[in-house]
């Protein structure tokens, strides 16, 4: 009996040995991944050319753990600007080129509207109108965007092209939730819509508002420039009928390193091909790093889309990574539209690994498209981030870095969602 006791012991240290070895090697590459996508790469916008480095590098890890890699060509627009200014009566008004916008600089008229009734009455041709209030209080969905566009977002758009002014100046507050925690954030972030704008504080928009009827003057040194971005997805597994897809997007907001938004994400795939690259499991695998979820017209997804002809019906589950690892906290795994099936595999998950916990429903991600579709989704976040998301100010600003990552959450995600594809696989 103590051969057979100490025996049972020597394993069970080895095993512990081994769990360990493997999350700090999982650690070690988390590091690594992170300075290359955070560091190594300074911008990671649709278009740029660190976007290009980022895809090419995730190619080059999936491909080297063996998945069947490829990389899907899109056709996008980059961006830049060497600033803007609006002066009126020998006075300076802070403002900003609005992203994706053309450029402008000119003389003229300034107008006002804080709602869309205002809107609809302002004689706006060939003139400046200034957008504030209630109309300036939420992010203008793209004109084009396909997923969400609410009609007073559309009937603004419609009023803006319809009354032909000269460019738009927006005073916006802060609105974490459609815009992150840029402040001021810009009304507009749309290539599609080919009315000149800037965008101000909306402390700074009072000020401006004394101008109405006044002559003002107003540059904006913008310009779009045509380029390539990539999707990239690897494939592993049987050609099963059903397939489990996990994604994350690769891209982030001009002007920061997109650490938890969503470099992180990103690195949960990288170690996912290492700790998956010999799956034989019931299911056909695929990992998606998406490009454009920070960008107006989405392009990866909706090209995704197009591939798939919007047949979504042979996807039993999306995983999706979007704002893991904040440094307070831990990671949180939200069930979205699970079957009965597959809510219990979840919930024994939760029961095993106290490392994570349940997180809340939210829709704000790659997720979402797969929901629209029909599909289930598990989505991967910190639970820090999406209890306080409504007042948070890290998303889309610089500091979104690697001072907020907790490193070792990210192998507790990468697996987490190890164990859940695994127990898919035996349930």
């Amino acid at each position: 009996m103590r051969i057979l006791i100490n025996h049972a012991t020597v394993i069970k240290k080895r095993d512990k040995s081994f769990k360990q070895r493997t999350m700090e090697d999982l650690l070690t590459k988390t590091q690594n991944h992170l300075k290359v996508l955070c560091s190594d790469i300074h911008e990671r916008r649709v278009g740029s050319k660190g976007n290009r480095m980022a895809t090419s590098y995730v190619k080059d890890v999936f491909s080297h753990y063996g998945w069947d890699t490829e990389a899907t060509l899109l056709s996008v627009m980059d961006w830049e600007t060497e600033g803007a200014s609006l002066e009126c009566e020998g006075r300076s008004y802070e403002v900003f080129s609005s992203p994706y916008s053309v450029g402008y600089s000119g003389q003229g008229e300034m107008v006002a509207a804080s709602t869309i009734e205002e809107l609809e009455k302002s004689d706006m041709k060939d003139r400046f109108i200034l957008l504030h209030g209630l109309i300036a209080v939420e992010q203008i969905m793209p004109k084009n965007f396909v997923f969400y566009n609410p009609q007073n977002h559309k009937r603004i758009i419609e009023l803006l092209e319809k009354g032909d002014p000269k460019a738009i100046i927006c005073a916006t507050e802060r609105n974490p939730s459609c815009a992150g925690g840029v402040y001021p954030f810009p009304l507009f972030e749309d290539g599609d819509f080919n009315i000149p704008s800037v965008f101000m504080k909306d402390t700074e928009g009072r000020k401006l508002i004394e101008c109405c009827g006044k002559q003002i003057t107003l540059e904006s040194k913008a310009k779009r420039i045509p380029e390539t971005a990539y999707n990239i997805v690897a494939k592993r597994g049987i050609n099963s009928a059903k397939k489990i897809v996990i994604t994350a997007h690769i891209d982030a907001k001009a002007g920061t390193p997109g650490a938890i938004d969503n470099a992180t994400g990103v690195t949960v795939l990288l170690l996912l091909a290492g700790l998956l690259k010999d799956y034989s499991g019931s299911y056909a695998l695929e990992i998606v790093a998406f490009n454009g979820e920070d960008y107006y017209g989405v392009p990866g997804q909706m090209k995704y889309i197009e591939q798939k002809a919007g047949d979504f019906s042979d996807i039993l589950l999306n995983i999706n990574i979007d704002g893991a690892g904040y440094k307070d906290g831990l990671s949180c795994f939200s069930a979205m539209a699970l079957p009965e099936k597959l809510k219990s595999v979840f919930d024994e998950l939760l029961k095993e690994n106290s490392l994570i916990v349940e997180g809340l429903p939210w829709v704000q991600g790659d997720h979402s498209i797969f929901l629209q579709y029909g599909c289930p989704s598990v989505v991967v976040s910190s639970d820090w981030l999406i209890r306080n998301f409504d007042k948070q100010k890290i998303t889309h600003t610089p500091d979104d870095n690697l001072n907020i990552v907790n490193y070792e959450q990210i192998p507790v995600c990468a697996r987490a969602i190890e164990c859940l594809i695994n127990k898919m696989r035996l349930s």
